[in-house]
């Protein structure tokens, strides 16, 4: 061996080893933080010990770190971490008004993910190079939409693909995983998801799955055809060759509740044959999304608002519309009771935000049946539609589901606007909430296996090789937080309110909260997924 290569070999060697454990007398140490119960993302249990921080990279962990650093953090045996990393969220609304996403980061969340259930912008680089100049405290990445790419293409209209359509969809997905996207999201609940055939489906997988690319999924439906629905979403991962998720996964409506007893069946199957399947979750026993999407029927929506609005205008149409969405208050989102659908906000009345189906129906002069409550949906639709919440979710399936290891947390939440409408309180608190209610106060989760499933898993399932777990190496994004105190404050009735019991946030190494109170670090950057820098 050549003088230049042993020495080549030993500087190998020993970078690697600098990784693992830096000598007592390496340079100081940024960051390290002190006297810490390590929950280290993998599941295993927690153990105490110290934590070096160099640059963005956690640089050490051991049961005594005295080297020299900027600044020390004594935690008195506070749980330490990783940062947790949100799959499913919709932060562009808010992102660029609320860079500092505060409602993410005071719940110990480092990395959210845009462009779920199936809508993203098409092209996805814009948007991209927005972020990337936009100051910001947390990580953020996107997937593709693919309802954003078939309505780039064909439309809002309900048609069958092409085959040039096709191709010119095969080459957008295709960019969108240039650009770094981490995957291809559906909605199959929504317009124009909801007119994708199976088959066009897995071609656009197909493209998403060879570039390194995964599937998430807003099934086509979540109550009568929930199990229909997850076998849909299995065979996408299946044909397409590529990981494949449900997102958000629920029953809705009382006559389905107890049916994720099949549905965990079907994944439990799927997987012992060999499918990339699994699952998120929010923990909570309502949803939201917009009005019209949860209440009117798909072929109402089709063309956009203004074909929607003539349909409305026509009181043969009016009618068959309305009758769907009565059914659709009575055993579905709805959960039997206009009470249950809340609208949260409405930009064309403010004064809405918080009010429900039945109160609104009351103020029209009508009593709140079903058929009056569906009315005053068709009204609300008419004057430009609203976001909602919809009560309809049974807590039993809610635990079976979280309970289960292929699932993963999630918020499906946004960025808000502090104080502005009345937003499901997941946006504030999911990840508190798991850590408060289902691993303090029921049991139902150990502490380890909750931060997993908020963590090395969500890292895992998109391949984020440098984040989600406590080691030398990896990037130094941290949560630090009492698991005696830590708990989620917002409502349904009050959402404005942060989560409780974390006391630091660190972001690729910079301090991003601390002392109840964001701190002026910026650190956050996009992350990009695995066909960005392929040729």
């Amino acid at each position: 061996m050549s003088t230049w290569k042993r020495a080549a070999g030993a500087l190998f060697l020993g970078a690697a080893l600098v990784l693992r454990a830096p000598a007592a007398d390496a340079q100081a140490y940024d960051l390290v933080l002190r006297n810490a119960r390590i929950v280290d993302g993998t599941g295993s249990p927690w153990y105490r010990a110290d934590l070096a921080v160099r640059g963005d990279t956690i640089a050490r962990i051991a049961p005594a770190i005295t080297d020299p650093a900027a600044r020390v953090i004594d935690l008195g045996g506070l749980a330490v971490a990783p940062g947790f990393i949100d799959l499913h969220t919709h932060a562009a609304r808010g992102i660029f008004q609320v860079p500092t996403a505060d409602n993410y980061v005071r719940q110990g969340v480092t990395t959210i993910l845009e462009g779920p259930d199936g809508g993203s912008p098409v092209p996805l680089k814009p948007f991209l190079d927005k972020l990337e100049a936009l100051p910001k405290s947390l990580n953020i990445a996107s997937f593709l939409g693919q309802g954003s790419v078939r309505e780039a293409v064909i439309g809002l209209a309900d048609s069958p693909a092409s085959a040039q359509e096709l191709e010119r969809m095969r080459a957008l997905v295709e960019q969108g995983m240039r650009d770094g996207a981490f995957g291809l999201s559906t909605g199959l609940f929504y317009v124009p998801g909801i007119f994708t055939p199976l088959s066009e489906v897995v071609e656009l997988e197909k493209v998403a799955g060879r570039l390194g690319g995964v599937h998430t999924s807003h099934m086509r439906d979540e109550a009568s055809r929930v199990q229909e629905s997850v076998r849909e979403t299995i065979a996408i991962g299946e044909r397409g060759g590529l990981p494949t998720q449900v997102s958000h996964h629920k029953v809705i409506g009382k006559g389905n509740w107890g049916k994720s007893v099949e549905t965990l069946k079907l994944i439990d199957e799927a997987r012992s044959r060999g499918v990339d399947a699994t699952l998120d979750q929010y923990p909570y026993t309502a949803s939201s999304t917009r009005l019209e999407a949860a209440l009117l029927p798909a072929w109402a929506l089709e063309g956009g608002a203004k074909q929607t609005e003539a349909r409305l205008k026509d009181p043969a149409t009016r009618a068959k519309i309305r009758a769907v969405t009565a059914d659709l208050i009575l055993n579905e989102r709805g959960g039997g009771d206009p009470r249950n659908v809340v609208l949260t906000l409405c930009e064309w009345d403010m004064s809405l935000a918080g009010r429900n189906l039945a109160e609104l129906t009351r103020s029209r002069g009508a009593e709140p049946t079903m058929q009056n409550a569906a009315e005053t949906a068709l009204l609300l639709t008419e004057r430009g539609g609203c976001r909602a919440v919809f009560h309809s979710i049974g807590e039993e399936d809610l635990v079976r589901i979280l309970r289960h290891p292929a699932t993963m947390i999630a918020s499906d939440g946004e960025v808000p606007i502090f104080g502005r409408g009345a937003p499901h309180p997941r946006s504030y608190g999911t990840f508190a909430r798991v850590l408060a209610v289902y691993v303090r106060e029921k049991g139902i989760l150990t502490l380890e296996e909750a931060v997993r499933k908020m963590s090395s898993f969500p890292a895992a399932r998109i391949g984020l090789a440098d984040r989600g777990v406590l080691r030398p190496g990896m990037k130094a994004d941290v949560a630090v937080f009492d698991p005696a105190r830590v708990r989620d404050a917002a409502t349904f009735e009050k959402p404005h309110q942060y989560a409780a019991g974390f006391a630091y946030v660190i972001v690729n190494g910079q301090v991003v909260y601390e002392n109840g109170a964001m701190t002026a670090a910026r650190p956050g950057r996009v992350l990009y997924g695995p066909a960005k820098s392929q040729k």
